[in-house]
């Protein structure tokens, strides 16, 4: 008997596959608790269906992902902070910090932990920070940070 499986079964399928598995597992356990349904013609168009719009929306987030780095590459984060001698900051600027400077000069709401700082910025001047927007997209924000 062939079935859609609606959730992951270990051992047997994935969400989304169809398999041939024998009549009686199919109607004694995976009918029964809702982990799959028959394989009909109409269950297939529909499975499709499904996958097509999953389709669509990857490829529209990847586009808004693309048109977010070109216009995170234009900007500067301008950040204040108090520094010592030589340039060197009394404490750090986290990436939180940075997210949240990005919010208000520039309306660009980014979860920090997209930013891959791997250690807070201790001195004066310009860095390059990382951003992950997407598993393929990934945009470089400059942070400025100045004397206060």
């Amino acid at each position: 008997m062939k079935v859609i499986f609606l959730q992951d079964v270990k051992g047997k399928g994935k969400k989304g596959d169809v398999k041939e598995v024998s009549v009686g597992y199919a109607q004694n356990f995976l009918l029964k608790n809702n982990v799959a349904v028959e394989a009909t013609p109409a269950a297939l168009s529909k499975l499709e269906g499904q996958k097509n719009r999953q389709a669509k929306d990857a490829a529209e987030e990847l586009e808004d992902a693309k048109k977010l780095k070109a216009r995170i590459e234009e900007l500067t984060v301008e950040l204040t902070a108090k520094s010592g001698e030589d340039g060197r900051l009394f404490g750090s600027v986290t990436s939180k910090q940075i997210a949240a400077a990005l919010e208000k000069q520039h309306g660009i709401k980014l979860d920090k932990r997209k930013m891959d700082l791997p250690d807070a910025i201790r001195a004066l001047g310009y860095t390059n920070v990382p951003v992950k927007l997407h598993h393929d997209v990934n945009a470089v924000l400059k942070v400025h940070v100045t004397e206060e």
